[in-house]
């Protein structure tokens, strides 16, 4: 993935149009493709990962905030390690979520499965994810209400301390226990519903406390009153009352799945936003930064982005007016801003795939894809040819539900050798012995998965078993001269190139053909235009075409100047 954005920055004119490689495959529906747009400031560096429409293919793929630790007070973490939390539920992409408060906790609204876990910021957006898959932006407020013995009661927060005067309810989603509030009176609700927006949630009161600090039972709750208001909730929830608590959204929000926090709101009906008034610093929005998004555009699928930043020559990172800008480029109608800065991180199944310039940093929440189906890894050999460690492809799958699989190797000739053969299998990772492979070519290796609800996924890699090429070295750099040997088995069309360590090209020598054999073909160390290359570390890049197809191998040698 290094390789095509290192050649897009090398031949791109610093006023060029956006530039980009071939997305790359990360799981099945799901890409991730590095866009570089050429600004008057510097380059800039897009990471973005296209999914589809959220509740497609029966439920396999949702949008979901997901919190590090898996509560509101958990130990932030590094994106790639919340993935690798949440690993046997789901394989997942995304990026950083809302923004944080100042003890650590997500800002703004938490939502997961339908069930609140902590507010909405009233001064800033809210994205929510609603049943049929559409994103939504919109400023949200809570309006809760508790009711005891007496009248009905403000609930002023979820998830939060409450101030003098106020109310406040913990459920599970918090952490293991309420907060310590000094002068707070409190009550137990052994059993409480799930925390559903618009609802009224009934319970029960089983113990009262003061001070803070009771455990929160699992499918319970606490309820808390700060200052003057402890008095109003020991006379009005004694143990034995029943009491009902709505957490009213407006807008209702009627039908959503997940929320999170976000701000600004960047576009809107496919057009950049340019001042959104919400209640954020001037530099958390007019700084170029390294910033993230989510978007969907008009078909349905999701984008979340993330912008590289901090890095001259590199990424220099944009302003939230500018990312949405790019974003309409993209195709988005309705997207978002997230947490800009040092957070900003890209990471697919545990692995990053931004550049942070701070390197990877803690975060509180993850905007991640959560895809359900069977899972193939990459193959690690794109090819096998004979060479040593070149012989035995590894094929893998991943189940994250109970699932009958069926497995399978489609040769170049249609042919089919069974690997699986419709068996039930718990969630878990499953090697294969790969069979002998007697046909030359393109190998595909496909996965087909039905898990205990009936979803059906299928996952697909590709490789190439072909004994054309073989043996590739750099022997000696003489003088400046390099010599590039191989072994073909079959005469075939041949095709040197020279590449940087990250994969600039530096040389094609163009296409030749050589009959079968040990064979060498010689780069004079000079660039296209004549002039001699720097000395440093190489890579030679030999292609070889025969009627099976292309195969190519590469090396790394160290490159001196001739005397």
């Amino acid at each position: 993935m290094l390789r095509p954005l290192a050649i897009l920055l090398l031949a791109a004119a610093a006023a060029a149009s956006p530039a980009h490689a071939d997305p790359v495959e990360l799981m099945p529906g799901v890409t991730f493709d590095r866009t570089i747009e050429f600004t008057p400031n510097g380059a800039v560096v897009l990471n973005v990962i296209t999914a589809p429409r959220p509740g497609t293919a029966n439920g396999l793929y949702q949008l979901t905030p997901v919190l590090s630790g898996g509560t509101l007070t958990g130990a932030a973490e590094p994106l790639t390690r919340i993935e690798q939390d949440v690993a046997s539920q789901a394989t997942t992409a995304g990026v950083n979520g809302d923004f944080t408060t100042g003890d650590g906790r997500p800002a703004g609204i938490v939502l997961t499965g339908g069930t609140l876990a902590a507010q909405p910021a009233a001064g800033r957006s809210s994205i929510g994810i609603d049943a049929a898959g559409t994103l939504h932006v919109d400023r949200v407020k809570l309006f809760g209400t508790w009711q005891g013995t007496g009248q009905r009661r403000t609930l002023n927060e979820l998830g939060r301390p409450p101030a003098p005067g106020q109310y406040a309810l913990f459920t599970p989603a918090y952490g293991p226990a309420a907060p310590t509030v000094a002068g707070s009176a409190e009550v137990v609700l052994d059993s409480f519903p799930a925390a559903a927006p618009n609802t009224d949630l009934q319970a029960v009161v089983a113990q009262a406390g003061s001070g803070g600090g009771e455990a929160i039972p699992p499918g319970g709750a606490v309820l808390m009153a700060g200052g003057a208001a402890a008095a109003k909730l020991r006379a009005e929830a004694p143990v034995g009352a029943a009491l009902t608590v709505r957490l009213g959204l407006q807008p209702a929000w009627t039908g959503m799945v997940a929320a999170s926090g976000c701000g600004p709101a960047l576009v809107r009906t496919g057009k950049p936003v340019f001042r959104s008034l919400e209640d954020l610093t001037s530099e958390q929005v007019t700084g170029r930064d390294p910033r993230a998004a989510v978007a969907q555009l008009a078909d349905g699928r999701i984008l979340l982005v993330a912008v590289d930043g901090g890095r001259p020559g590199y990424s220099v990172g944009l302003t939230s007016y500018e990312l949405a800008k790019a974003l309409v480029g993209l195709g988005a109608i309705t997207a978002c801003g997230l947490q800009p800065g040092d957070p900003v991180t890209a990471a697919f199944d545990g692995q990053l795939l931004s550049t942070p310039d701070a390197g990877e940093r803690p975060v509180r929440e993850g905007l991640l894809v959560e895809y359900a189906g069977v899972y193939t890894p990459p193959l690690p050999l794109p090819l096998l040819n004979g060479d040593p460690g070149r012989t035995v492809e590894p094929l893998s799958y991943r189940l994250v539900r109970p699932s009958t699989v069926t497995a399978r190797l489609v040769a170049p000739d249609g042919s089919v050798l069974s690997l699986v053969a419709g068996i039930q299998q718990p969630p878990g990772t499953y090697t294969l012995p790969q069979p002998t492979l007697a046909v030359e070519g393109g190998w595909r290796f496909d996965v087909t998965a039905v898990d205990d609800l009936g979803r059906s996924s299928e996952a697909t890699r590709t490789f190439r078993y072909d004994t054309t090429l073989a043996g590739l070295s750099v022997p000696a750099v003489d003088r400046g001269r390099v010599p590039v040997s191989f072994t073909l088995a079959r005469p075939a069309a041949v095709r040197l190139v020279i590449e940087t360590a990250a994969g600039v090209i530096v040389r094609d020598l163009g296409t030749s053909s050589l009959p079968g054999g040990r064979q060498t073909v010689v780069w004079d160390g000079r660039l296209p235009h004549g002039s001699p290359a720097y000395a440093g570390r190489y890579l030679a890049h030999v292609y070889a075409s025969t009627a099976a197809g292309t195969s190519d191998l590469t090396t790394p040698f160290a490159f001196r100047r001739g005397g």
